[in-house]
């Protein structure tokens, strides 16, 4: 397991990689676009070989998370297309850059309804992938639950999963795992045995096949809370020996870890991976 951050993109893409090797990250995710919206910056031939050369150097991976916007299950025509235009032009983007993978949210299902919201969300990403040939995986970050937002349990998922792959054929979708989402929608890991559990259940359920990353935060507010709020590794309502259990599980030796953890005077990015791989090796 490797581990990263969240890095500013501010002046050009190309500028990431060495962000992140400044504190210390091994991999890292960044926003290929600006998340609230707008066009997105060109990616020049110059732009992308610097890229390409950053990550060679310091020996990483890069990871793209989606616009906040997105959402397939919007009753508006442009936020629902423009939703499914924009995530294929980030997947074909990341294949352009060699990020191995591209992360979203799906959206709300609060003005359609769960069942018809669902439908939408499949619709819309099978939409997305066909006849894409790129390289970059695409994956769906679970979440907390709040406002109807969907893919707050590993079977509504699966669900959507199932729906694409019967239509597009298999290996087509990947999942990155919020631990704060997840803990704040109803899967505990503040104990060794829960984090077990946690996981068996998402094997069942998805497959341990489908886990690409883990996006890995603390949780500010309690357990099935609803609410998205990460906290500092160890300092939130997870604590260090879910996270310890967490990092320590060999099957998950090759799934990297992603922090996006709070910008305050508390602790800054270097130190959260510092507290992570520590636990790594204890």
């Amino acid at each position: 397991m490797k581990f990263g951050c969240h890095v500013s993109a501010a002046g050009g893409v190309d500028n990431c990689p060495s962000r992140a090797q400044a504190v210390g990250a091994e991999v890292f995710q960044f926003f290929s676009r600006s998340p609230q919206g707008g066009p997105s910056p060109k990616l020049t031939k110059e732009i992308i070989a610097n890229f390409q050369a950053g990550l060679k150097k310091y020996r990483q991976q890069a990871y793209i998370h989606a616009p906040y916007y997105i959402n397939f299950a919007s009753v508006s025509p442009r936020i629902r297309h423009g939703s499914i235009s924009v995530i294929r032009q980030e997947l074909e983007r990341g294949s352009l850059l060699g990020a191995s993978a591209l992360m979203t949210h799906l959206g709300s299902s609060k003005d359609v309804g769960e069942s018809l919201g669902t439908k939408m969300v499949t619709q819309g990403l099978i939409k997305v992938l066909k006849g894409y040939q790129g390289t970059c995986r695409f994956l769906i970050e679970n979440s907390a639950g709040s406002g109807q937002i969907i893919g707050d349990t590993f079977e509504e998922i699966a669900a959507i999963i199932k729906g694409v792959e019967k239509v597009l054929g298999k290996n087509k979708i990947g999942v990155c795992l919020d631990t704060a989402h997840a803990f704040a929608s109803g899967y505990d890991l503040r104990t060794p045995a829960k984090v077990r559990e946690v996981l068996k259940k998402f094997d069942q359920v998805i497959g341990l096949k489908r886990l690409a990353l883990i996006h890995g935060n603390d949780s500010k507010v309690d357990f099935k809370s609803f609410k998205d709020r990460h906290e500092h590794i160890g300092l939130g309502k997870i604590g260090l020996i879910g996270f310890k259990t967490l990092v320590g599980i060999k099957k998950l030796v090759q799934v990297n870890l992603i922090i996006e953890t709070p910008a305050d005077e508390t602790r800054g990015d270097q130190e959260n991976l510092a507290v992570l791989k520590k636990l790594g090796h204890e």
